[in-house]
Parts: structure tokens; C-alpha cells; sequence
């Protein structure tokens, strides 16, 4: 869903080099989705290629979380959302790499080494956005404040999250959280920017990851699930 939505800037990049950065991380991560997803549908065993569970679910079947599927805004706040989901990603996958599922290890190995550059693509700019003039400055700090409400999701773990680490398929979430935050923490001090003070709390009694979505989920499936819909069984 974050592919989708960075997708959005194709063609609309405040700069042209930076119109065709954006698009190359979107496609990374549409990338990355197609073999998390494979993978997930061999597991479930019921027939279901990333395709299907990409173009043929609904939206309360999805399980983002709804950090990646708000609207993109504007180039700040498309920027520290990219950077906030990019330090999770970079510490998640880590620790994914080191799984008991061989398989699972190995997408997750190959994937960190594109969210490495990633985070240090959007981290970039949030040093020039956050220390730049004091408009660029508002902007970030103000998407900041906006998205860190979002950020409690990507540490709650559920059932099968806790059963994962048991099994050493997948780190403890919770555990990830002080890492995350000491990196990002890093760069907000160093772009003069200012983490919100309150405490972040969770966005709802359940998130995303439970099928609890944003309306804004529907809308954008409804776009990326437009052409696979329309044409059902073809295959590219």
C-alpha cells in the first residue's frame, strides 16, 4: 500500500531526480509486497498467488497498518512517513533476516538491502526539509505531529505475532520499538525538528492489522484493484 501511495508522485516530484527516486523506492517496496505475499500464499495452502491476495481481497481482509494508507499529502508529509516506515522497515527486516523460516529470511535479507538506502533517502530529507527555510521547516514538523499517532500499530502485537517469536519465526514487536525510536530520535534532533511530546497512543482500539482501516484503504484499492478486476484471469 506505501508503493501505491508513493506512486502517486510519478510525475509530480518537486524535482525530476527526485520524481524518479521516489518512483524506484515505490517499486521496491511493490516488490517486496509480491514476495511477502507469495510466500504468504504458499503457507495458507488454499491456491491463492500474490495476485489474488494482492487484487482479489477486500479491504477489511488487508492487514497494513494505516500508517501506509492515508492519503500522500504534501512532499513533507509524504517524506516523514516514508522515513518513519522506512527505520521500521530497516529494523524489522533485520531481525526477519535471522528467522527460522529459511524462506522467510532470505526475502527479508534481500529487502533490507533496499531499505537501507531507503531510510538514508528519506532520512536525507528530513534534514533538508527540517533544517531548510522556515516553511519546509512547518511543513515537516507539522506531518510529524500528524503521523505520530499512527506509529503505536507497528509495535502491537497480536496472538500469531507472539506465537511467530516463540517459534522463531519473527522478532518480538514490542522489542523493536526502543531501536526505532533511538534512530529516529537521531535524525528529528539533528533536522531541528521535535518529536511530539505526549505519549503516541494506538489510533483506535484495533488497528489496521485487525481489518480496522482509514476509509481511505477502500479508495485506494479500489484504483490499484481497478484493472486486475476488469479483466479477470489475465495474467502478466
Amino acid at each position: 500500500m506505501l508503493g501505491s501511495r508513493l506512486s502517486e508522485w510519478c510525475g509530480h516530484g518537486p524535482i525530476l531526480e527526485e520524481d524518479i527516486a521516489t518512483s524506484n523506492v515505490a517499486l521496491d517496496l511493490l516488490g517486496q509486497a509480491t514476495m511477502f505475499l507469495r510466500l504468504a500464499g504458499e503457507v495458507e495452502g488454499r491456491g491463492r498467488n500474490e495476485d489474488a491476495l494482492a487484487y482479489f481481497r477486500e479491504a477489511v481482509e488487508f492487514r497494513c497498518c494505516q500508517l501506509v494508507e492515508l492519503p500522500k499529502g504534501d512532499f513533507a508529509f509524504t517524506m516523514a512517513r516514508q522515513f518513519l516506515f522506512d527505520v521500521y522497515a530497516v529494523v524489522l527486516l533485520d531481525a526477519l533476516s535471522r528467522s527460522t523460516n529459511s524462506e522467510l529470511a532470505a526475502i527479508a535479507a534481500k529487502s533490507l538491502k533496499e531499505a537501507k538506502y531507503h531510510v538514508r533517502h528519506s532520512g536525507e530529507w528530513m534534514l533538508k526539509l527540517g533544517d531548510g527555510t522556515d516553511e519546509s521547516h512547518r511543513r515537516v514538523q507539522r506531518a510529524l505531529d500528524e503521523l505520530w499517532r499512527f506509529t503505536p500499530e507497528l509495535f502491537a502485537a497480536d496472538d500469531v505475532d507472539r506465537a511467530m517469536h516463540e517459534a522463531g519465526v519473527a522478532p518480538d514487536l514490542v522489542s523493536l520499538k526502543a531501536e526505532w525510536e533511538r534512530l529516529v530520535r537521531e535524525v528529528v534532533d539533528t533536522a531541528t525538528l521535535t518529536l511530539p511530546h505526549d505519549v503516541a497512543r494506538p489510533v483506535g482500539p484495533r488497528g489496521g492489522r485487525t481489518g480496522a482501516h482509514t476509509e481511505h484503504l477502500g479508495l485506494l484499492l479500489a484504483e490499484f484493484q481497478i484493472v486486475a478486476r476488469s479483466h479477470p484471469g489475465a495474467a502478466w
